[in-house]
């Protein structure tokens, strides 16, 4: 008598899915030269802007940071600009971030391997998920350099470190959670550009800049109101930050996450991806 068995293959689950996935992002990203430029570059930016920003008054050049950690972020949430100082800050690492997001997913398509990745096993919303964290981990890095740079420029250039060090810690959370929904943006946009390479790049630094916020709050003035919007939770987070700051700014972060991951995956699904 034979006896015959039935073997049954067992789908993987989205937590190993993404796992693997996960797994071959993050090593294509500890080999891109790129990532650790980009890391290197947000050291050195806190140092350009303590050593070079200055204003020209009847008494003469004076420097425009008093205080060392307004390079990390503004002493009040002010979504108009009125100055360089109120806006060069850690937000110019999601800018960074945004670039990079937009050649590493511009690589996957150049090279092929969407194509590859699709026709074996990947499901669309695994490959949104996946750019979106590994997306966020290296602004993530960035932000963590970026600290690390003020923090040094400020004891070579002996400018206050004085501060509430509860406001300063909230303000340096609230951005980092501000990475998930910065990076899945800068990933819906390159997947609606996915053939315009240039595009991609423009729209991500577009973004980044906060261009459209500010012009709201040019004309609308300032309000809570524009922290449902990225860009405005990002600003939220600044010297005068609490816990509160930090709340908003991962409950917006992560509704963003979830509203360009959503719409990501169903263009992917509808659309011709290679």
């Amino acid at each position: 008598m034979m006896v015959t068995r039935e073997l049954k293959f067992e789908s993987p689950t989205f937590v190993e899915r993404l796992k693997g996935m996960l797994g071959v992002d993050f090593y294509r990203l500890f080999h891109t030269p790129l990532f650790y430029i980009f890391i290197a570059i947000a050291a050195i930016i806190p140092a350009m802007i303590l050593s070079m920003t200055s204003m020209e008054t009847a008494e003469g050049a004076t420097q425009m940071y008093t205080n060392t950690w307004q390079v990390i972020a503004a002493d009040t949430p002010l979504y108009v600009v009125n100055s360089i100082a109120e806006y060069a800050n850690m937000n110019m690492v999601f800018i960074f971030g945004g670039i990079m997001v937009s050649i590493f997913i511009g690589h996957d398509y150049k090279s092929g391997y969407v194509k590859q990745l699709f026709t074996t096993h990947a499901k669309k919303q695994d490959y949104m998920m996946s750019k979106s964290l590994t997306g966020a981990f290296s602004m993530i890095c960035m932000c963590v350099t970026y600290l690390i740079g003020t923090m040094v420029a400020g004891a070579i250039s002996q400018t206050s470190f004085e501060v509430n060090v509860g406001s300063l810690i909230c303000a340096i959370l609230g951005k980092m959670l501000m990475s998930f929904g910065w990076s899945s943006l800068y990933t819906f946009l390159n997947i609606i550009f996915r053939r315009y390479f240039g595009i991609s790049i423009a729209s991500s630094f577009f973004f980044g800049t906060g261009i459209l916020i500010i012009g709201v709050a040019a004309l609308a003035g300032n309000s809570p109101v524009l922290n449902v919007f990225l860009y405005g939770s990002s600003v939220y987070a600044c010297l005068s930050s609490n816990f509160l700051s930090v709340i908003i700014c991962l409950v917006v972060s992560g509704a963003w996450a979830v509203i360009y991951n959503v719409i990501g995956t169903h263009i992917l699904s509808k659309t011709d991806v290679y």
